[in-house]
C-alpha cells in the first residue's frame, strides 16, 4: 500500500505516522508515505497558494492549480489515475468496511484542505471520494487522513503482527470488542471474571460473544440491526436487557 497525502503540512503528516506499528509498517516496507507539499507547486515567490473567494465572504480558499499540480505530480510517478480521497465534513462519514475496502487498493492520494476549503473545479475534477470521520469542523485534514492511514493500513496484510487481531477487534461483524483483563488477577478490590482463568476456551469463547452482544446493546445499539446474531443470540439478549430494565 501506498499513500499520498496532498498537504501545506508534510512534517504533520510524517511525525504523526511514523511511530509505532504504521512507522514499522513502513520501515518493512509494508506500506509506504510520501507527503507531497502543495506550497511546493505555487507560481509565486511567497508560495501563496489561496485567495479571496469569488462573490466575497469570509477567509480564504485554495487554488486550484497547485492542487492540481501536485496531484498531477503523484499520478505521474504512479502512472495512472489514482483513488483520491478529499476529506471534509461533507463527505461520507468513514468506517471500518470502507476501511477493509481501501486497504485493497495499491495506492491512496489524500487531499487535506484549509481554509474555507478548496476550489470546486480542481474537485470535480481529480477526487473520486468524499470523506468525513464524523460530523464536527477541524482546521485542516491532516488529522482525519492520518486516522484513515492508520485504519486502512491495519487491514493491510503484514502490518499486525497477528493478523487475526485487525479482523476480530471492534466493529467485526457490527459489535463491539468485549472486555479484556490482564495481570494482577485482582485489583483494588475488583477481580477478573472466572470463566477467563478456567482454560475452558469454548467457555471463553461464549462470554467473549455474549460480552460483545450486550456492550453493543449497552453503548452502540444502532449496530445491532447490522449485527449477525443467531436466533438463540438474540433469545438470550432479551433476556438480558429485561433483566436490566428489572434492575432499575
Amino acid at each position: 500500500m501506498n499513500y499520498h497525502v496532498l498537504t501545506l503540512f508534510p512534517e504533520m503528516i510524517r511525525q504523526g505516522l511514523e511511530t509505532s506499528i504504521i512507522g514499522r509498517a513502513m520501515a518493512k516496507g509494508i506500506i509506504s508515505l510520501e507527503a507531497v507539499n502543495i506550497r511546493d507547486y505555487a507560481f509565486n515567490k511567497h508560495q501563496k497558494v489561496d485567495d479571496y473567494p469569488y462573490g466575497g465572504g469570509a477567509g480564504m480558499v485554495m487554488q486550484a492549480e497547485p492542487v492540481f499540480l501536485a496531484y498531477e505530480a503523484v499520478k505521474a510517478k504512479i502512472g495512472r489515475k489514482p483513488r483520491t480521497v478529499y476529506l471534509t465534513p461533507q463527505g461520507n462519514v468513514f468506517h471500518q468496511e470502507m476501511a477493509k475496502e481501501m486497504a485493497k487498493e495499491e495506492d491512496l492520494v489524500f487531499l487535506c484542505g484549509h481554509y474555507e476549503g478548496i476550489d470546486e473545479r480542481v474537485l470535480e475534477e481529480i477526487v473520486t471520494d468524499y470523506v468525513s470521520i464524523g460530523d464536527y469542523v477541524l482546521t485542516g485534514g491532516e488529522l482525519p487522513a492520518m486516522v484513515m492511514i492508520d485504519s486502512i493500513s491495519r487491514m493491510v496484510p503484514g502490518v499486525l503482527s497477528n493478523q487475526e487481531s485487525g479482523e476480530t477487534e471492534t466493529f467485526a461483524g457490527n459489535l463491539l470488542e468485549y472486555p479484556q483483563y490482564s495481570r494482577p488477577e485482582e485489583w483494588r478490590g475488583r477481580k477478573v471474571p472466572e470463566v477467563l482463568l478456567s482454560g475452558h476456551h469454548a467457555n471463553v469463547e461464549k462470554w467473549r460473544r455474549e460480552q460483545s452482544i450486550l456492550r453493543t446493546w449497552k453503548m452502540r445499539s444502532d449496530l445491532l440491526e447490522k449485527a449477525e446474531l443467531t436466533g438463540k443470540e438474540r433469545t438470550w439478549l432479551a433476556r438480558e436487557i429485561e433483566k436490566v430494565q428489572n434492575r432499575n
